[in-house]
């Protein structure tokens, strides 16, 4: 079904006098209005990125999981990349308040056209960002794993009941492998996401480059 952007347009291109024709300025302003919009989305998910994923931290399991990596690099390093992480993350929300803020001023359509250019590189930064930030903390989860030394005990215990004579060093190394198996998949989920939700929203952006670009010309 075609949305009422392309009839606004179909309606403007026809030279049939019984149909009126929508001026330049009409459709230059229903695109000034959807990419504002779309910013406007872009913004809010970003804010709920961090709202979300941090109610977690609430629930009694989850810190109860946090508290064995007491005492261990994890736990040295883990405030100092989660500062770093949230300035980061505080400093792109920012940058998506700005592109909103710009976008949302009417201008020409070549300002507007320089505008979702610079969203959409923001937005490709931001993801690339997230996703490099979910493999950093993997490798932080295995450097806790591996100088932990509170897993043994847990590790002796699963050798003794195995059928095999596995020694605990070879469970908590096949530990370890399993996590990282476990980040990986869980970066290629969470790019997927990305991918379809941003990916989607950056698509309709380049369309509305695109429209305002037929326009100029």
């Amino acid at each position: 079904m075609m949305d009422e952007l392309e009839l606004l347009k179909k309606d403007w291109q026809k030279r049939d006098d019984q149909h009126p024709k929508l001026s330049y300025d009409e459709i230059h302003n229903m695109l000034w209005k959807k990419s504002s919009s779309i910013v406007k989305w872009i913004l809010i998910i970003s804010i709920l990125e961090i709202i979300l994923p941090n109610l977690l931290y609430l629930l009694p399991s989850m810190r109860d999981g946090l508290s064995i990596y007491e005492n261990t690099a994890f736990n040295r390093y883990y405030l100092r990349v989660s500062i770093f992480y949230y300035a980061v993350l505080a400093y792109f929300i920012y940058l998506f308040y700005k592109r909103y803020r710009e976008i949302s001023v009417l201008d020409d359509a070549k300002s507007l056209m320089r505008k979702i250019i610079k969203t959409r590189r923001t937005v490709k930064y931001y993801v690339v960002f997230s996703l490099s930030m979910i493999l950093v903390t993997v490798m932080m989860v295995l450097l806790g794993i591996y100088q932990n030394n509170d897993f043994m005990p847990l590790m002796e215990e699963m050798a003794q009941n195995g059928k095999d004579d596995i020694a605990p060093e070879r469970l908590k190394m096949s530990l370890m492998v399993a996590v990282g198996i476990l980040g990986v998949l869980m970066t290629l989920v969470i790019g997927a996401v990305y991918f379809l939700l941003y990916g989607l929203l950056l698509r309709k952006l380049k369309k509305n480059y695109h429209e305002l670009k037929r326009l100029e010309v």
